[in-house]
């Protein structure tokens, strides 16, 4: 299968409209705690023209976990994906020495554990995970543009930044005539569009690619769920089952009598819409299954809001007047 390609903001690396989280991977109690769901997992993506595979250095049950089990799913063909791992979340990851987790003592160490772990000489994309107050943005800059320089990474990016961070990072690169940070990851769908208010303008404006995360907003967007429960097992109703309690069922309703109206799933209405804005690269969706991998590569190319459908999802799932709100 061929899938779309698109640019990561004003760089010149090209990724698959839909990315496969690989958060899953390594964690207990899913299909993909095994190398062999793994593998199932990443041999679908591949199949299914799936191109950027997205992890990070503390995913898994045990850290590391993740990164491990994909070097060793990927050997023998690392150079079909774009692979991006992250780096600086806020979980112990074993080093013998105390650091703030954007700094350069951090990142040197950090960059040569996921390269062990990955069983690759090169990260196509290398993401800060959290910004780091402790430490300058300019210090992180620096020590980043060094590993491109040194072929360790081709590129990097961020995670969970604010508007004034992106603008920040931006300016700092400008002044110092450094390499630049290309994309921007953060958490944005349907029923999350906080990002809307400013980290999405400030990718427009200073040609960041957007990845957004929990797209289908822990399985929501799936079509799986409904008022009256979901599948048993699921992560949803079994560890965060305040999201199904809380969810705005009405407009979800509503979404499902969209959905049939034009013969699409809810899967593929959320990845369109998502995708009708060139500022996404691609959609990054996680995966326990061969199955879940075929459906969401599916999606990316399915449909796209026209301008009256567009206004009616914001109808249906409006920015929340507070800025603070989060869905």
């Amino acid at each position: 299968m061929v899938m779309t390609q698109r640019r990561v903001g004003a760089s010149g690396l090209f990724v698959s409209a839909t990315g496969l989280g690989c958060n899953n991977f390594g964690r207990t109690g899913t299909a993909t705690e095994s190398l062999d769901g793994t593998r199932l997992v990443i041999d679908a993506a591949i199949a299914n023209g799936i191109t950027l595979l997205d992890t990070a250095d503390m995913y898994g049950a045990a850290a590391g976990a993740s990164e491990e089990l994909m070097g060793e799913a990927l050997h023998g063909r690392r150079d079909r994906v774009v692979l991006a791992t992250k780096f600086g979340q806020e979980r112990d990851m074993g080093y013998d020495f105390p650091a703030a987790r954007a700094s350069r003592r951090y990142i040197r160490r950090a960059v040569e554990e996921s390269l062990r772990r990955l069983r690759t000489e090169w990260i196509d994309l290398y993401q800060l995970h959290l910004p780091g107050p402790q430490t300058p943005i300019a210090e992180t800059i620096d020590a980043l543009d060094e590993l491109v320089r040194e072929g360790k990474i081709r590129y990097y990016g961020h995670s969970n930044f604010t508007g004034w961070q992106i603008a920040e990072a931006e300016f700092i690169s400008r002044a110092r005539a450094t390499g630049r940070f290309i994309s921007a990851q953060n958490h944005y769908s349907l029923l999350a569009r906080a990002a809307e208010r400013e980290v999405l303008p400030a990718s427009r404006r200073y040609g960041l690619g957007f990845f957004p995360f929990f797209p289908l907003h822990n399985g929501l967007l799936t079509g799986k769920f409904t008022r009256d429960g979901g599948p048993e097992g699921s992560r949803i109703m079994s560890t965060r089952r305040h999201v199904w309690e809380n969810a705005p069922w009405d407009a979800l309703d509503q979404l499902t009598q969209f959905c049939e109206e034009r013969g699409l799933t809810m899967l593929q209405v959320a990845f369109g819409w998502l995708l009708s804005d060139p500022v996404v690269s691609s959609v990054i969706a996680g995966a326990t299954s061969p199955a879940q991998v075929e459906a969401n590569a599916q999606a990316a190319d399915a449909w796209r809001p026209t301008a009256d459908e567009a206004a009616t999802l914001d109808r249906l799932f409006p920015l929340p007047d507070d800025p603070a709100a989060r869905v």
